[in-house]
């Protein structure tokens, strides 16, 4: 099982040099939030990018985790309907992230 995380390429440059991604959301970081946002699979992460990542214009990965050894709990979010998303409570180690790709919104110029 892998979940995702859509990241800015600076937040994950940063947690590179770092060795762990402490970044929750756009602008939001682990300490404010107390979770890592992620998605359990393209068709969550596709509804995440039309409702918060569309107008980012600055360069984006996705990074692909293996939550093995990590804190991960499956919570509802409030919607209609309610939809269940992965939170990854604690620092993202960057050996726990398998793959990373440059990610585009669909409809925005590369």
């Amino acid at each position: 099982m892998t979940i995702l995380h859509l990241a800015l390429a600076a937040d994950w440059d940063a947690a590179r040099q770092a060795g762990e991604y402490r970044v929750s959301t756009i602008g939001r970081t682990l300490d404010d939030v107390g979770f890592i946002h992620a998605c359990a699979d393209h068709e969550q992460l596709r509804g995440v990018v039309e409702r918060f990542y569309r107008d980012v214009t600055d360069p984006l990965v996705l990074l692909s985790v293996d939550p093995a050894g990590l804190d991960v709990r499956v919570e509802e979010v409030a919607g209609d309907p309610p939809e269940a998303f992965p939170h990854i409570y604690g620092p993202l180690p960057v050996s726990a992230v398998t793959a990373v790709q440059p990610f585009t919104p669909p409809g925005r110029l590369q």
